[in-house]
């Protein structure tokens, strides 16, 4: 019996035994992810995006007007503007003055709908700035001026405007400013082009845009977006002019007065224009690729008194490289009526300097 007994607990042993053996094996070696528990934890998760610029947007939108130019009763297109300050019962609009250049009339459209007119009450051609009254009761929001010099490469910048047409009115685009005191040369129509400082920019400027707000992250306008500073050829690329430049002289403006710029008083031509310099019989150096030609003397001015002659290449202004007709009148228009400025050129072969008096330009 008692052998019995002891069997039979050996068999229950050695099934427990087996049983082990075969479930170790399974868990081990046999298709575990079939047979294992995945417990998994269930959280909330809240993400925040920081990034955003409707603040900013909110701050400046109402202040962004589309400027709708006619001649006559015929509609020619559309810019951008914005409203800068009141004052008494005026409302003042900032634009550029290729906008309104050709304009018989011109109305405003407002954010809320509201379409106004507007009058043009002053402006420049070569910083490409117009200032605009309303009747202030229409005014929606003036916009907050900022500093275009507190802007830093990578900052985060938007433009306002309506490219193409009402259909889009007041787009914004985003970017970061990608160059500043960009130099970038300007056609004018009524003479020979010049140079502006500008701020470059990737956020898209395209038709209609051109008098609209470049805008900081703070909602305050930095700069003055111009499509004329705009190379059909390169993407990517847009130009504000900075907002202390097109401000400057905003109260001439405001008066529908013309800005008293200072002149040389020499007629010139770019040192590579070979066959205007051929007609006029004028021979220079053929390695010379910078710098312009003295055509003639203007009498009773700066330059008749310095001595400069027919013939002679103007290759500096103070410290500034003179490389063209623009760049002379950048430089020169950085000056004031009766400043006295040092003239580096070239005769004969010879460099020479002499100082010139500042007069006022006649045109």
């Amino acid at each position: 019996m008692r052998g019995k007994i002891i069997n039979f607990l050996l068999i229950v042993i050695i099934f427990a035994l087996g049983a082990g053996a075969m479930y170790f094996v399974k868990d081990k070696f046999l298709d575990k992810k079939n047979s294992e528990t995945i417990i998994t934890e269930k959280r909330d998760v809240t993400i925040t995006d920081n990034s955003g610029i409707s603040e900013a947007v909110d701050k400046v939108y109402d202040a962004v007007v589309m400027v709708k130019i006619y001649s006559g009763s015929k509609y020619m297109g559309n810019g951008s503007g914005f409203v800068y300050k009141t004052d008494g019962s005026k409302g003042y609009i900032l634009t550029n003055y290729h906008v309104v250049d050709d304009a018989s009339s011109v109305k405003v459209l407002y954010s809320n709908g509201k379409e106004v007119d507007a009058k043009v009450l002053g402006g420049d051609e070569y910083l490409d700035v117009a200032v605009l009254s309303v009747d202030k009761n229409s005014v929606i929001k003036v916009a907050e001026i900022g500093k275009s010099d507190d802007l830093k490469l990578g900052d985060t910048i938007f433009a306002v405007g309506s490219p193409v047409g009402e259909d889009y009115f007041n787009t914004i685009t985003r970017g970061i400013v990608s160059g500043i005191n960009r130099k970038v040369t300007v056609s004018v129509k009524t003479t020979s082009d010049w140079v502006m400082k500008a701020i470059q920019v990737d956020a898209a400027i395209n038709p209609g845009n051109s008098g609209g707000p470049l805008v900081n992250s703070n909602g305050q306008v930095v700069g003055l977006n111009s499509m004329k500073l705009v190379d059909s050829s390169i993407e990517g690329m847009g130009f504000s002019i900075k907002i202390e430049d097109a401000m400057e002289h905003i109260e001439t403006f405001e008066k529908n007065k013309e800005i008293e710029r200072p002149m040389l008083g020499i007629t010139l031509v770019n040192v590579t224009e070979h066959d205007y310099l051929y007609r006029e019989g004028i021979k220079v150096d053929s390695s010379l690729t910078s710098g312009v030609v003295v055509i003639s003397i203007v009498r009773d001015t700066g330059a008749a008194k310095s001595g400069l002659q027919k013939g002679d290449v103007i290759t500096r202004i103070g410290d500034e490289e003179v490389t063209n007709q623009a760049y002379l009148k950048y430089i020169l228009y950085s000056y004031n009526i009766g400043d006295t400025i040092k003239v580096t050129y070239i005769r004969d072969g010879k460099t020479h300097t002499t100082d010139v008096t500042l007069t006022k330009s006649t045109g």
